[in-house]
């Protein structure tokens, strides 16, 4: 078993999907929307067969993302090496993006570095 995707309401559809091809290597398809309710998404897809559906419907609440709560809390991206760790923080933190965190080792061991992204949730980059 595997999990297929991961899907995220935002509310800006277009600069989401732009992140994600843009910084983190994904693929897009060309999208779905449905006339009758509003909805539209995005596939995006990764290298290693990862899929995320970025989702938009008209109605669906903003919720500050921003301060810890209940609920899934991250995505981490595995980008293969301390050093890619480095630079990609780098580049998201001079394209605008918060660094909430690192890059530095936790004390689990893992060497990451957190990024308030799109909409302030949080993408965790990683070894």
């Amino acid at each position: 078993m595997h999990i297929e995707h991961i899907a995220m309401y935002v509310s800006d559809l277009e600069a989401a999907r732009d992140f994600f091809v843009k910084y983190l290597g994904g693929n897009s398809n060309d999208g779905y929307h449905n006339r009758n309710t509003g909805f539209r998404s995005y596939f995006i897809s990764f290298e290693d067969g990862a899929r995320l559906e970025l989702m938009n419907k008209p109605g669906v609440a903003y919720t500050d993302s921003s301060c810890e709560h209940t609920g899934y809390a991250h995505i981490a991206f595995s980008v293969g090496s301390r050093e890619r760790v480095d630079e990609l923080t780098e580049i998201l933190r001079g394209a605008g993006y918060e660094v909430k965190s690192g890059p530095r080792t936790t004390g689990d061991g893992y060497y990451e570095s957190c990024i308030a992204v799109i909409e302030g949730n949080t993408i965790e980059i990683t070894v």
